[in-house]
């Protein structure tokens, strides 16, 4: 044990007082950190800008862990052998990308503020420090999330280390997921409902463009009820889970559209032979030009940090000189920080791909039903909630078609994914908290609310018009889980936009008309719960050769695989997809409906082409090796 905390330990002795005097997140503090003197309302930016860098550091490898071990991703020809290494579960100690040293960085930067941090200072009757002090409390437990995912079972300490006589001197214990949980949640409790702090936005350098890349200051931080969101849910505590989502949604978030949907005159990805993602229109004859226009384009959320999506994210800086830098975008096939030829592009295209998207992923978008509106009779694209009927064709998930772009001729194998080449790693988003609330939801037994999420979104037209709704689901919406209280429904309206998490790839998977005579038309759109689940029920009966019933257990496990595609389809390559998985792995053997390993096997299968080198069904092969 002393042996681990001391590799992990001897290299941050210096904490925050190394920034570069040129770094992106550089102040005009002079102050070190050892100089325990955060009794100023100005010095703890400093320090909070320290903790960030430190989250920059870590960026590549959450990205890296998170994905290459997940379904979503092939590697290639040109894939780096750490990369290839995670991809088949044959890494080793040596891999660069697995370090818990990069995540106890942050850890201990966040110790030492939290130990030394002055949490008395006002202005007038406001206390200007308790909202950065949250905050920081919740950068410390997001860090202790992503080692346990990790490792399994972590040392756990609270006291800033700066000291080789501490560590041997101490005597930490190791925590695994309940154990970090209940030893975090508590103490975070106390600052559910803060807003994160905000320094105001600020220039980070040029881009290899020549335009200017701002740091949005405010979206550097993780809100309180999101991170505590997440430890509940991890551990199987779906109540609490949902309670700090809804906190979040409801008194923390300033906005919560979901107004994102795919430009519907993107094509589905072409089959073998070329011709790749594309403009073309390949819509049927009876498709109504005037379907969900108007909104934004779902893919432009990887380019616009400042979007309401946005929740969490961390900045890369735009060169060496600026700070840390990401290869990333390289690994996915872009290089951000050469200049293109063409002014209107971010980055330039590479040949060299490291990462590719999985047979899994692609034939999971490509199967994918697509809903419009039909066309009244042959004559006229004039719609009315009175003669407006939806239909449906297997086009595929339009999501996959705005941020891939698979090449012609001699690159007909290979796919450009576009989501970081902006540079930027995004840790949370809207619709990240929205489908974590339906797996919590699920798992309460709430699976109509839990498909509603994905369907037309919750909101004041769910709420009292969706059939599928049942009546205590609509009690405990406005009551035990007061999304849809009265005090919170009107930031929840159609009015403002509001569609489920399918509708940004699927097309009109909701109920309700927005166009002349906007109404709620029950049974308006095929894509509906009995019919969806049931799908999903029979294809779980075949591929995992199991007998699934009728019961409220079958529904609510079939409808957590819905979640767990919709978790595919929507955040593909943003570095979550092992860890989802893994959670409900984790979920499904402690359910125990299929078999006490059901989730081992699940988790097996949807891994075996990769190959790995471990057996999956195992949980103990699901962890790195501590470094």
């Amino acid at each position: 044990m002393i042996t681990k905390v001391k590799y992990i330990i001897c290299a941050i002795c210096v904490i925050c007082g190394s920034l570069s005097c040129s770094d992106m997140l550089d102040t005009d503090s002079s102050r070190q950190a050892f100089e325990p003197s955060l009794d100023a309302k100005t010095d703890s930016i400093f320090y909070a800008y320290g903790i960030m860098q430190a989250m920059q550091q870590l960026a590549d490898q959450y990205v890296f862990t998170g994905e290459m071990r997940g379904d979503l991703v092939s590697t290639t020809y040109y894939t780096d052998n750490n990369l290839r290494q995670l991809a088949n579960f044959s890494a080793t100690t040596t891999n660069k990308y697995d370090s818990a040293y990069v995540y106890y960085r942050v850890i201990n930067n966040c110790n030492y503020y939290i130990a030394h941090r002055d949490t008395t200072l006002v202005t007038g009757a406001t206390n200007v420090v308790m909202h950065e002090y949250a905050a920081v409390k919740a950068f410390r437990a997001w860090a202790y999330l992503q080692l346990v995912r990790l490792y399994g079972k972590v040392p756990f300490f609270t006291e800033p280390l700066t000291q080789i006589s501490q560590i041997d001197n101490g005597n930490y214990e190791e925590v695994d997921m309940n154990g970090l949980v209940s030893r975090l949640a508590p103490d975070l409790e106390q600052y559910t409902g803060y807003n994160v702090p905000d320094y105001g936005n600020f220039s980070a350098g040029s881009t290899n463009i020549g335009s200017t890349k701002i740091v949005i200051t405010g979206r550097l931080f993780i809100p309180v009820d999101v991170i505590l969101g997440d430890l509940y849910l991890e551990n199987g505590n779906y109540s609490q889970a949902a309670t700090h989502y809804i906190t979040y949604l409801t008194r923390v978030a300033t906005e919560t559209e979901t107004d994102y949907a795919a430009p519907f005159s993107f094509g589905r990805r072409a089959g073998a032979g070329g011709g790749g993602y594309g403009m073309t229109n390949q819509m049927p004859d009876d498709y109504a030009s005037n379907s969900l226009g108007g909104y934004y384009n779902w893919s432009s959320i990887f380019s616009n940090v400042s979007l309401p999506e946005v929740i969490t994210y961390i900045p890369m800086a735009v060169n060496r000189l600026k700070g840390t830098t990401t290869s990333v975008p390289l690994a996915f096939g872009y290089n951000y920080y050469a200049t293109p030829t063409n002014a209107a592009e971010e980055g330039v295209r590479v040949r060299e791909i490291q990462i590719a998207p999985s047979p899994a992923y692609l034939t999971l978008s490509d199967s994918t039903d697509y809903y419009y509106y039909g066309k009244n009779g042959s004559v006229t694209d004039a719609l009315t909630a009175s003669n407006a009927y939806v239909n449906s064709t297997r086009m595929g998930d339009m999501r996959a078609s705005s941020f891939m772009e698979q090449g012609v001729g001699e690159d007909s194998t290979k796919t450009w994914i576009s989501k970081y080449n902006q540079g930027n790693i995004i840790l949370y988003r809207q619709s990240t908290i929205w489908l974590r609330l339906a797996e919590a939801f699920n798992r309460l037994g709430m699976t109509d609310a839990a498909f509603a999420i994905l369907k037309e979104g919750l909101n004041d037209l769910t709420i009292t018009d969706a059939a599928y709704i049942n009546e205590s689901t609509r009690q405990a919406l406005q009551t035990t889980y007061p999304l849809l209280s009265s005090a919170y429904i009107s930031k929840f309206s159609t009015a403002d936009n509001y569609f489920g998490i399918h509708t940004h790839g699927a097309g009109i998977t909701r109920d309700y008309f927005s166009g002349t005579g906007a109404r709620y038309v029950a049974g308006l759109s095929l894509y509906q719960p009995d019919t969806i689940i049931g799908l999903k029920m029979r294809e779980i009966e075949r591929t995992y050769q199991v007998q699934v019933g009728t019961t409220r257990q079958d529904s609510i496990n079939a409808m957590e695989d819905l979640i767990c595609d919709e978790y595919a389809l929507e955040l593909a390559f943003e570095g979550c997809r092992w860890y989802d998985l893994m959670r409900l792995a984790r979920h499904k053997n402690e359910a125990a409906l299929y078999g006490s390993n059901f989730g081992g096997q699940w988790l097996a299968r949807k891994l075996a082409y990769k190959q790995p080198v471990v057996n999956l069904e195992d949980k103990n092969n699901w962890y790195l090796p501590f470094k």
